[in-house]
């Protein structure tokens, strides 16, 4: 029956505590490095504890969860009664989180399908929602897949950061970008297009960027329907500005989330960033 039907997604959908306890939603975490320390996102590093140590220039990395975390993650659903399970992650083009899951799912004892929704933070936690939604509903675990594939294709994510440096330190864009956006000072806007994180626009302003970033936002939501998520590192006034004028200018707002990222996308990042996920409802 629909309800054996367990979601398990990364600690990088940043989706609120409340909303995992309400649908039963599993994060399995990736791993932040500082220095010689090798922590888990969500339980042993903040991500206030990275902008301080990329601050002061201390060594950042990041890593995937070992398939052996995500078998442990697939029992422990079975073992609580699951006879299926949706598995749902951040873009295989900027991290191996996804691999790992697939590795894992084929010794998983019940079905797994594991999605890459191409999606990162709350572009990954609203496709999370929508297939809890469904099996809650009576919808099977097919169902289920569909509805987070659906999600993900009508999301979108802008995001504006300081500087491209920390992006570029992690291979997460092309140094021939990050140079780009550096060059007369600019200020760069960045979106999720095919899974990867590519340059936008440059405007030659923090405060110009920003406001472009909000037009962005208010020209994807339209008038229908719509879930939207600001996002920020170190950056809560200009995050909680954003989000209030958005409740006023997006006639069809359904849920605002405002939260800080986590430590995995804080570090690759950089302080300062500001970002808005835009996820139309079915």
């Amino acid at each position: 029956m629909s309800r054996h039907v367990a979601i398990v997604t990364d600690s990088t959908a940043y989706l609120p505590q409340q909303a995992m306890e309400r649908h039963g939603i599993t994060a399995v975490p990736l791993t932040v490095v500082l220095g010689d320390r090798a922590l888990e996102e969500g339980t042993e590093v903040s991500a206030r504890s990275v902008a301080q140590a990329l601050q002061r220039r201390t060594s950042v990395t990041t890593s995937r969860p070992s398939p052996a975390t995500f078998a442990a993650a697939y029992r422990a659903a079975a073992e609580a009664g699951a006879d299926g399970i949706v598995s749902l992650h951040l873009s295989a083009e900027i991290s191996g989180t996804y691999d790992a899951a697939v590795l894992a799912a084929r010794e998983a004892p019940v079905p797994v399908r594991v999605v890459d929704t191409g999606m990162v933070a709350m572009a990954l936690g609203f496709c999370a929602l929508s297939a809890a939604e469904t099996v809650g509903t009576g919808g099977t675990l097919d169902e289920a897949v569909a509805a987070a594939e659906k999600r993900a294709e009508a999301t979108s994510a802008y995001f504006y950061v300081d500087t491209l440096d920390y992006l570029r330190r992690g291979g997460r864009i092309g140094a021939a970008q990050a140079m780009l956006g550096s060059a007369l000072a600019v200020k760069p806007l960045l979106q999720l297009d095919g899974g990867r994180i590519e340059l936008l626009e440059k405007v030659r302003t923090a405060s110009k960027a920003i406001a472009r970033l909000e037009e962005l936002v208010v020209e994807r939501a339209g008038v229908s329907s719509v879930d939207i998520a600001v996002h920020h590192l170190d950056a809560e006034a200009r995050a909680e500005q954003l989000a209030e004028r958005l409740r006023q200018r997006v006639p069809g707002l359904a849920e605002l989330h405002v939260s800080e990222v986590g430590a995995v996308i804080g570090a690759h990042t950089g302080p300062g960033l500001l970002g808005a996920v835009i996820s139309p409802r079915a």
